[in-house]
């Protein structure tokens, strides 16, 4: 267990390393330049765009400044945007936002996802399955924006039961509506992989076994067709949340919600380099850690699975 551990965690920084480096070198190659972006209109002096080029090392070669940005960020340093703000205090600001838009969708995707694949299964070729099975396809086959734009104006302009924008309301009111559109898809995701794992696990032997010994039905489904099916849903959910910090940036613009995503956009928006490469950076190191957790989960929900 120990060195597969370890065999996982090297593995990890590596593609860390390769992540961060192609994601630096796709912001290194944007088009224009910041310095005169920042400046707008206004004329800048040559020493001032040499003096800011200088302290932003926008002159090193790619290879210099990707250095530079790796031992910075070995020492908790993330850089600083062009108007002097370190990017972790920006982070941190926003932060709690985005965490809470994110927790709060997955949350409705492991409680609503997984009972709707569960019920599906048990009720297999009835109305209630093909209800699933149809709101599931409906789900996935709808742009985000656009279930994000109709819940704003059904639930929010037409009946007022939600707050149309922002966070005055506080959690779970201002957060509600823009995480259910935020899990609708990873939720539709869930329950089908759920329904599939758990039809697979009703036919299996075990099964057969636990109902000739007279075993209630809810006693097999909780206590041995469950911790089986999940090994599926739970690496999706896993992965998931991953996908859920870093792709609030639609859902925070369309509700207005200033977490890290309405960061990163704008960012993208003025080419500040650092601050794009710092989220982008945090959400590539959570995403590898949820990867990790579940590799080490399977063990514990399926006794078959040993680690070398």
């Amino acid at each position: 267990m120990g060195r597969y551990v370890i065999r996982r965690i090297l593995q990890l920084i590596l593609v860390f390393i390769g992540v961060t480096l192609l994601i630096y070198g796709m912001v290194y190659a944007l088009p224009g330049d910041p310095i005169r972006g920042m400046a707008g209109d206004r004329p800048l002096s040559p020493s001032v765009v040499h003096t800011l080029r200088d302290r932003y090392h926008l002159d090193d070669p790619f290879f210099v400044q990707y250095g530079k940005y790796v031992w910075g960020l070995l020492h908790g340093d993330l850089g600083q945007d062009f108007n002097g703000n370190n990017v972790s205090t920006l982070m941190r600001e926003r932060w709690p936002v985005t965490i809470r838009l994110a927790l709060t969708a997955w949350f409705i995707e492991v409680i609503c996802g997984i009972t709707l694949g569960i019920v599906a299964a048990l009720r297999r070729g009835r109305w209630l399955d093909h209800t699933v099975l149809v709101f599931t396809i409906a789900v996935i086959s709808v742009p985000i924006f656009v279930l994000g734009y109709t819940a704003q104006l059904l639930f929010g302009v037409k009946t007022h039961i939600l707050p149309v924008s922002g966070v005055a309301d506080g959690w779970p009111k201002s957060y509600l509506m823009p995480a259910t559109i935020l899990a609708a898809f990873g939720l539709a995701s869930v329950a089908r992989l759920t329904r599939a794992s758990v039809l697979e696990n009703l036919r299996a032997d075990y099964v057969r076994t636990a109902i000739s010994k007279g075993l209630s039905t809810p006693r097999i489904v909780i206590r041995h067709v469950l911790r089986n099916s999940l090994i599926a849903a739970i690496t999706y959910l896993a992965i998931d949340l991953g996908y859920l910090l870093g792709g609030t940036v639609i859902i925070e613009g369309i509700f207005n919600l200033p977490g890290v995503g309405q960061l990163l956009f704008t960012s993208i928006q003025t080419h500040e380099g650092a601050a794009v490469v710092g989220v982008s950076t945090a959400l590539v190191l959570i995403f590898l850690l949820a990867n990790l957790v579940v590799d080490l989960l399977y063990g514990v929900l399926d006794p078959r699975i040993r680690y070398d």
